[in-house]
C-alpha cells in the first residue's frame, strides 16, 4: 500500500514500516528538491512604468519636481531606447538590496523583463536620480553582476583558521532562460592557509564568469597560534 502524506512525501512502502530509516531518507530527498527549487526561482520586482514623450536634462528636471524618477529602457542585443519614469516606491525593493533581481515593468499596457544596469544617485542626499534598465530578449545573451554565496563548512575554520572573503558579487555572462540570482563557491575542502580562485568555482550549463580566472575570493587565515605547527 502507498501512502501519500499531507507534507508531500510519498512512496512509503510497507517495508518502510520495517526499517524507520527508509521513511528519513525519502522524506530527505523530498526536501532536499524543494530546497533546490526554491534557491533556483528567481525574485521578480513589478514594476509600474509611466511613458514620457522627451527626453533629456530638461525633461529629466521636470519629472523630478512631480516626485518621479526618469528612467531608460535598452534592449539586450541592440536596438532604441525607451525613455520613462517611476515612482520611488516602485524600485525600492529592488534598488536597496544586496541580492539580485528581475524587473517586471509594466508600460503602456506591455510587460518587459528586465535588469538594472546603472543607477545615478544624487552625490549629496544619495536619492536615485536616474536609472538605466536592459530588457532581457529570448536567447540573447547579458552581462550581469551577481552576489557570491559561499556553502560547506571549511575544515580550516574547524581547526581554528578565520574565513575571509575578498570578492562580494562575480560578473557573468548568460541568457534569460539560464540566468542566476547568485553564484556559490564551495568551500568544504578549504584547509588551514588554503585560497579559493574564480577558476575553482563550477557553474551550471549556460552561465560563464567573465572576471579572471586568477582573481581568489576568499581565503582561510591561519592564527598566529598555529603558524609554527603548520
Amino acid at each position: 500500500m502507498i501512502t501519500r502524506h499531507w507534507w508531500g512525501c510519498k512512496n512509503f512502502f510497507p517495508s518502510s514500516l520495517l526499517f524507520p530509516p527508509l521513511n528519513f531518507y525519502l522524506c530527505g530527498r523530498f526536501f532536499k528538491k524543494v530546497i533546490k527549487k526554491y534557491r533556483n526561482t528567481m525574485e521578480i520586482v513589478a514594476i509600474k512604468g509611466h511613458s514620457k514623450e522627451n527626453s533629456g536634462k530638461l525633461a529629466a528636471k521636470s519629472i523630478r519636481r512631480t516626485g518621479m524618477v526618469p528612467a531608460v529602457m535598452y534592449k539586450s542585443g541592440g536596438g532604441g531606447a525607451t525613455p520613462f519614469s517611476i515612482a520611488p516606491a516602485e524600485f525600492r525593493h529592488l534598488v536597496y538590496t544586496p541580492k539580485f533581481k528581475l524587473a517586471e515593468i509594466e508600460l503602456d499596457g506591455k510587460k518587459h523583463k528586465c535588469i538594472v544596469k546603472d543607477i545615478q544617485f544624487h552625490p549629496v542626499s544619495e536619492a536615485v536620480m536616474h536609472i538605466d534598465f536592459l530588457e532581457l530578449v529570448p536567447g540573447v545573451t547579458f552581462k550581469a553582476a551577481v552576489p557570491l554565496r559561499f556553502s560547506g563548512t571549511a575544515p580550516g575554520v574547524k581547526a581554528g583558521g578565520k574565513f575571509i572573503t575578498t570578492l562580494r558579487k562575480i560578473n557573468i555572462v548568460t541568457t534569460p532562460e539560464k540566468v542566476v540570482d547568485e553564484v556559490i563557491a564551495d568551500i568544504s575542502t578549504m584547509d588551514l592557509g588554503d585560497t579559493i580562485r574564480i577558476r575553482d568555482i563550477k557553474l551550471q550549463e549556460g552561465v560563464m564568469i567573465t572576471n579572471s580566472g586568477a582573481i581568489p575570493v576568499a581565503n582561510i587565515e591561519i592564527p598566529r597560534g598555529l603558524r609554527g605547527g603548520k
